[in-house]
């Protein structure tokens, strides 16, 4: 889609002019690419150059200069989507569609009970602000929009999200107080969510807020910013009222807006007797107001969208587990009559084959239990200073039985200077019985081994673990998909949540595992462990006192 310069104002307002891909463009008077009637403009007045994918602008040493965003440009700058070009008395905005101008909304006399200076309707034209002339307010503006946009990239947590725009309000208002508060749901608002003030009350009393609901109410139900002054004097005021019981003579307050959904209001008030709000702030306070709307419509679709793709997950384990469960109960099943012929028969030795498929699907029940366990379960590691080579030969003797009825080899090789290594035992106990079981898996039988490994680093202070086997190995599709959840490689007899678990496991403990792997070369899995943490030197401190 091609770039356009749009004219926001000038002789030639609403004129769209669209940017060839690698073609200088010439502005002003003369020229055929951009030919602009403003008399207030040189004949060639200041050229657009492509370059790099980007575009780039230079005054042709104009009567009148060349400003972008408020700023006279004195050499070449680069263009972004968004930058505003004033040339004589033209306004162009460089990128995106030109924007309507501001549309004054009427305000009925009798639907608020205050003085109102000015009414302003907020709508989506409110997010592009144009001052007639380059000036320090057209600065503060661009400043401000700028800011807001990279506040709405930046959070998703409303209330943060909030506080920071208030943060920016206050610099930008000289405001006493100001507040943010939200409509929940239509004709109902609670307490405002942030709260500022100025100079921060002493009275803990003083810094509760009393909001003007006459104010308030206005806004949520109309739509649009009003700004309201010499509100103390105002009749109509009742003596326990907001305005009167905090002196506020000058308030603006804006809707919170975005398309047709208002989430609340900003309110600012001043209780300064010579300081009145302008108009141009509520434009510039309107604006903000629709630049925060944009951002909590951003961020509640951002909240949906991540509650469909939790929906979705557990929707996805649901059905993973439904399929692996149910192989381990046909698996049961199938073994349970394999026993009961046998005992029809009363045949002991098909009766110890049909138990033998019993209790190899009572393992796989258990196993993926354990892992489900662990898998799903958010949880800091219990560390204390473990013997590394102890926990790896306990994990050997647990396995050994498989192992020789498979008749594979199971080799360790254990670096005896390994020192204690700060570690959640049960934890890595259970990474490290997935990977020997998946490496007997991998094997072939009466060919296949295994060597569990141990390696320190003295130098970068790290334990390594390592699992070697000679299986079938795997191609790269199968390591890309390695470590989601319930994808197995060993079809009805995997789970897919084992290397997941051990992944997790050994990221909790701040380390990383690593795969090297080969179709019918075999596979090495590599996990590497920090050997110093602040509960290891704790627990050491308290063996030595």
């Amino acid at each position: 889609m091609p770039l356009v310069l749009s004219v926001l104002q000038g002789p030639q307002k609403g004129r769209r002019f669209e940017l060839p891909d690698n073609e200088p463009q010439l502005i002003g008077r003369s020229s055929e690419a951009l030919e602009l009637t403003d008399q207030t403009i040189s004949r060639r007045h200041a050229e657009l150059t492509p370059d790099d994918g980007r575009w780039h602008i230079c005054d042709l040493n104009s009567a009148n200069g060349t400003y972008v965003n408020g700023i006279r440009i004195a050499q070449r700058q680069t263009l972004r989507p968004g930058d505003q070009i004033r040339t004589g008395n033209s306004l162009l905005l460089f990128g995106v569609e030109a924007p309507q101008q501001f549309r004054n909304a009427p305000l009925e006399e009798a639907a608020i009970d205050v003085h109102v200076e000015a009414a302003f309707g907020s709508n989506d034209d409110s997010l592009i602000m144009a001052v007639p002339e380059p000036s320090s307010a057209a600065v503060v503006q661009l400043k401000v929009v700028y800011e807001l946009t990279r506040l709405i990239a930046s959070f998703t947590d409303r209330g943060v999200l909030l506080e920071k725009v208030m943060d920016l309000i206050f610099e930008v208002f000289q405001a006493d107080r100001g507040f943010i508060l939200l409509q929940e749901e239509p004709d109902h608002w609670s307490e405002p969510v942030v709260i500022r003030h100025r100079v921060k009350p002493e009275n803990p009393q003083e810094a509760r807020l009393t909001v003007s609901r006459t104010i308030v109410q206005h806004v949520l139900s109309k739509g649009e910013g009003v700004l309201t002054s010499n509100a103390m004097s105002d009749q109509r005021f009742a003596p326990g009222d907001s305005v009167q019981r905090y002196g506020i003579r000058s308030a603006l307050c804006v809707p919170i807006k975005f398309k047709d959904q208002i989430f609340g209001v900003i309110h600012l008030d001043s209780q300064i007797i010579n300081y009145t709000f302008t108009e141009d702030q509520l434009r510039l306070l309107t604006a903000i107001g629709v630049h925060t709307g944009l951002a909590l419509a951003n961020a509640q679709l951002y909240s949906e969208q991540l509650q469909g793709e939790r929906l979705a997950a557990v929707g996805e384990t649901v059905a993973s587990l439904s399929h692996s469960i149910r192989n381990i109960l046909q698996g049961m099943r199938g073994g349970a009559d394999v026993v009961e012929l046998g005992l029809k028969k009363s045949n002991t030795q098909l009766m110890r084959n049909g138990w033998a498929i019993v209790s190899r699907n009572l393992d796989r029940i258990y196993g993926l239990t354990l892992n489900m366990l662990a898998y799903s379960k958010q949880r800091t590691p219990e560390l204390d200073l473990t013997n590394i080579n102890q926990l790896l030969e306990d994990a050997v003797q647990l396995l050994q039985k498989q192992y020789d009825d498979k008749q594979a080899a199971l080799i360790t090789d254990l670096d005896q200077d390994m020192p204690p290594v700060p570690l959640d035992a049960g934890g890595m106990h259970q990474a490290v019985v997935n990977l020997l079981n998946n490496a007997l898996d991998a094997v072939e039988s009466e060919r296949g081994f295994v060597i569990l490994g141990s390696k320190y680093d003295h130098e970068a202070q790290r334990a390594h673990i390592r699992v070697t086997d000679n299986g079938v190995g795997m191609n790269q599709r199968q390591l890309q998909q390695l470590f989601e959840p319930f994808q197995s490689t060993k079809g009805q007899r995997g789970t897919g949540l084992g290397l997941v678990v051990t992944k997790k496991v050994v990221e909790e403990h701040g380390g990383h595992i690593d795969v090297e792997s080969k179709s019918r070369q075999g596979t090495t899995f590599t996990l590497t462990l920090p050997a110093r943490g602040g509960v290891a030197e704790a627990s050491a401190d308290t063996q030595g006192a």
